[in-house]
């Protein structure tokens, strides 16, 4: 437990950092959003949406889920960053309420003028974002100010989307504001999962005494980072051109490089540890696979390869990192039993079903159903056993 949590009585203690509120949010809309999106394509549920059913489904997926997840990470990170207090209490519960109007608003949009409905949705994380940006600025940690320039192409391409979603005959979820935001969300994998899954893992390492650790950050790693930069915007601008398929393939090669230099088959022993490998492999396969549904559109279908992006690289690499910041700042050793490396298996196989769901078309609905139950059940496993934790019930 740590000092702040310490000196907060425990009835508060859910309010005591950022990732429990907003990482217990995360856990509870990522199956909650599945499940409403299925009963829409079984036409059991028609939501007041101003969005058509594919584009709520992809917003609240990108921009819902992952907001909460970002919020969540930030709020516990940056005090680690910069040495100060962490925000808690009643600002704390003020930026969840912003997040779940957001839900509310995006849900019942055909109530209201899409510029409130953007502007209460965009509210949280521009709230964030000054947040951080404040934070960072106080603490001199120059370092992590591309952390904001991450979160305001985040929030642009959130943005463009409400715009995209207002048009007549609009389908924001093949739209700009949508690859925006992919794009954005990738790159904070890339650079912040750059630094964390090296690093976990070579402390992992050097404290069982192997002598081969995961490689330092190098030339070859900066190259990785830019290329995945090119290769993002122009995907972003140039989503079908076969220049924008190459540059994914060279990125996607790179990124492979990258994370192979990183020893993850030595891992294999601690659940908490490989998932982040897994989840973070799912960056290079996104990028081969979406390059190579541009240049081979025969192959894989490219609305299945972009989910290798968006429910491998940010549903599973968010997952890990939920699951381990609950474990070590909720005072627990930093070891994953069997419940959670099921809820690990769970989620990359609803990924996998997913994937196949688009190849196999003759068992396209089969798969995708089951890709839906296998997520639910994989994020309501989390909640089942880290809800407790983030609530902080037990704790002193």
């Amino acid at each position: 437990m740590t000092a702040t949590e310490q000196r907060i009585p425990a009835r508060s203690a859910f309010l005591s950092h950022g990732f429990r509120p907003f990482f217990l949010s995360a856990g509870l809309w990522a199956p909650l959003g599945i499940a409403l999106w299925v009963a829409m394509l079984w036409g059991r549920l028609d939501l007041p949406s101003a969005f058509d059913p594919v584009s709520w489904h992809a917003h609240e997926a990108l921009f819902g889920y992952l907001g909460a997840v970002l919020a969540g990470f930030l709020l516990t990170a940056v005090p680690n960053w910069t040495g100060r207090s962490p925000l808690a209490g009643w600002p704390l519960l003020g930026l969840l309420a912003l997040w779940v109007a957001g839900r509310v608003v995006v849900a019942v949009s055909d109530w209201l003028s899409p510029p409130a409905v953007a502007a209460l949705d965009l509210a949280c994380l521009v709230v964030l974002g000054a947040y951080v940006l404040h934070e960072i600025v106080a603490g001199r940690n120059w370092r992590n100010l591309v952390v904001i320039a991450m979160i305001g192409v985040f929030v642009a391409g959130n943005a463009l989307f409400h715009w995209e979603a207002a048009a007549e005959d609009a389908h924001a979820a093949s739209g700009l504001g949508l690859r925006i935001g992919v794009a954005a969300a990738i790159m904070m994998i890339s650079v912040i999962g750059g630094r964390i899954v090296p690093a976990f893992t070579r402390n992992w390492l050097a404290a069982r005494g192997s002598g081969a650790l995961p490689a330092e950050f190098g030339r070859l790693d900066r190259l990785a980072l830019v290329l995945t930069l090119i290769a993002l915007a122009a995907w972003a601008a140039l989503p079908a051109a076969r220049e924008t398929a190459w540059l994914l393939l060279a990125s996607g090669v790179a990124q492979a490089v990258r994370l192979a230099r990183w020893r993850g088959p030595a891992t294999r022993g601690e659940p908490l540890l490989w998932i982040l490998h897994v989840g973070y492999a799912f960056v290079p396969l996104g990028m081969l696979g979406v390059g190579g549904a541009v240049l081979w559109p025969g192959v894989v279908p490219l609305a299945s390869a972009q989910h290798l992006w968006m429910a491998g690289a940010i549903g599973v690499m968010t997952l890990a990192v939920m699951t381990r910041a609950t474990l070590g700042h909720g005072g627990r050793a930093l070891t994953a039993g069997a419940g959670t490396a099921a809820v690990y298996l769970l989620v990359v196989a609803s990924v996998l079903a997913r994937l196949l769901g688009g190849v196999l078309e003759e068992r396209a609905m089969t798969l995708w159903g089951l890709s839906a139950l296998l997520w639910c059940l994989g994020f309501a496993g989390f909640v089942l056993l880290y809800g407790r934790l983030l609530i902080g019930a037990g704790e002193r």
